[in-house]
């Protein structure tokens, strides 16, 4: 059995809080996560944030699409304080009920005062188009980090279901490195990924249809990071495949089940 894998947060602790939220990214950062995953899409006035969702629905206590509002639009909703607050009679946190915005997130990163990766997914399709990868750039250059930096603790790697999302970052930024996130098995797929991604991200559904798939990236000089895993036998298939990270909801459970 070789290295442990990186373990991520995906979208923070989200079992644990609201997806996307200040205080899921905390508590994961708190938890020992190697990692946290984020996704992002533009706002209408050009601002990145971290939704998942084009809709804001399911999220939020507002309604229609992510980028057919203004940030100051946004940021009057509520993102996190639907579901489950244990029962309590406390009253909301407004951090945890607040719209986040990549800078917040990147910010909140930079003080944990440790080594952290963050995995960026560009979320397509999407009417802005490549201007979510120029506006990924522009802010990771605003903070240093659009290339690796041995002095600089926080590293990214940017991802996307869509190849020609990852091709435009490799040109945007060449030194930064980009994953190609997949949930069915490309036809044309050998081992070599497109476009310069040196990391595979399949689901874990194609990794257990697909076991071998696992070597025959890695065999091709590719990292690859398993999404979305928090079932203990899938945790323990991926150890023994050998994979180099696993993006969870459950970081904190997966560490111990992992014995770190």
């Amino acid at each position: 059995m070789g290295e442990s894998p990186l373990i991520f947060a995906h979208r923070g602790s989200s079992a644990v809080l609201p997806e996307h939220t200040l205080p899921a990214y905390l508590k994961a950062l708190d938890e020992g996560a190697d990692g946290v995953e984020c996704d992002v899409r533009l706002t209408k006035d050009g601002h990145l944030v971290c939704v998942h969702d084009r809709r804001l629905d399911r999220t939020s206590n507002g309604k229609g699409r992510v980028s057919r509002h203004t940030l100051a639009e946004l940021d009057a909703l509520e993102f996190g304080n639907w579901g489950d607050r244990s029962g309590t009679d406390d009253p909301p946190d407004p951090d945890r009920a607040r719209l986040l915005t990549l800078d917040r997130l990147l910010g909140a990163v930079r003080d944990a005062g440790r080594e952290v990766q963050v995995l960026i997914e560009t979320k397509h399709p999407t009417h802005h188009g490549g201007d979510v990868e120029r506006a990924l750039a522009t802010a990771l250059r605003r903070y240093g980090l659009d290339q690796p930096r041995d002095s600089e603790r926080v590293a990214v790697t940017v991802m996307s279901f869509s190849a020609l999302a990852v091709r435009r970052m490799r040109e945007l930024a060449p030194g930064l490195p980009t994953a190609l996130l997949m949930e069915l098995l490309p036809s044309a797929l050998r081992g070599t990924l497109p476009f310069g991604a040196r990391i595979a991200g399949p689901g874990i559904h194609l990794v257990k249809a697909r076991p071998r798939l696992v070597r025959t990236l890695q065999a091709a000089g590719n990292r690859v990071f398993v999404w979305t895993v928090n079932d203990p036998d899938e945790i323990d298939m991926l150890i023994d495949l050998g994979v180099d990270g696993i993006i969870t909801d459950r970081p904190a459970f997966v560490l111990k089940h992992i014995g770190r």
